[in-house]
This record gives structure tokens, sequence and C-alpha cells, in this order.
């Protein structure tokens, strides 16, 4: 018996390792990005969503999103087509881009993004609540 609870210590401490090593990849993903997990439009349109007031290139783009060049490019006509970045200006060769603030999708997207924010930082403010009463809770029996 003691050999069994100590095998299920160890596989629970496994486990937990394994968790953070996958928290610790991304603990804080961008807002689209936790409903729509790891799809590259999703990243695309956080990062857009996220710096909306600053404009970048595609190669910029890319690198800052995490999207891959080839990707950028196969989603891109999505993103003109409901016309939501808009060209701001051309350095040289580069033309910059950035959100479309005008657009109803995306105003719509980024009061997503908020809304996704605001419920988590509400539920981690919860977590972080009942801890310290579990804590205050035991601290007094600690203590006789």
């Amino acid at each position: 018996m003691c050999k069994k609870k100590a095998l299920n210590m160890l596989k629970l401490i496994i486990s937990v390792i394994k968790l953070e090593k996958d928290e610790t990849k991304e603990a804080n993903p961008p807002a689209l990005r936790r409903i729509f997990k790891d799809s590259s439009i999703a990243k695309l349109l956080d990062f857009l969503t996220l710096y909306r007031a600053f404009d970048y290139s595609k190669v910029e783009l890319s690198r800052n999103s995490g999207v891959s060049w080839k990707t950028l490019y196969q989603i891109w006509p999505i993103l003109e087509k409901y016309n939501l970045v808009v060209k701001t200006r051309q350095i040289g060769r580069a033309t910059l881009y950035k959100l479309n603030t005008d657009n109803p999708i995306a105003n719509a997207l980024h009061k997503l993004s908020l809304e996704i924010a605001i419920f988590d930082a509400e539920k981690v403010v919860k977590e972080e609540l009942a801890k310290e009463e579990i804590v205050e809770a035991v601290e007094p029996a600690t203590q006789t």
C-alpha cells in the first residue's frame, strides 16, 4: 500500500512538472488566442488589436505575431476582404499597415479581446482570494 501511494505521488509530481512547463511556454496568451487557440488568423488579429495604434510592414507583422511569412500571405486576402487592415504609409519598398479602427468588425474584435481579458482577470482574482481564505483558515489552526 505504501509503494502504491508513493507511485501515485510520483505520478502527480510528474504531471505538475509537465503542466508547469506547458504553462511557462505561454502563461498569458493574448485574448483571442484563448478562444481560437493557436490559429494563425487569431495570432495576427491579436497582434493587430493589441497594437492597433501602430503600423507595421508585412514582414514585421509576420515576425511579431508569430505567423509564418507564407501563412501571412495566405490569410492576408481575408483581412483585406473584410477591410480589417488599412495601408498607412510607404517607407521605401515597404508598405505599412495597421488595424482599421473605423471598421465595425475590427472594433468588435477589440471589444471581444477586452471582454476576454476582463473575464480572465476576474477569474484569477477570485482564485487568489480563495487561496488567501484557505491560508487564513489554516494559519490559526497551526498556531494552536
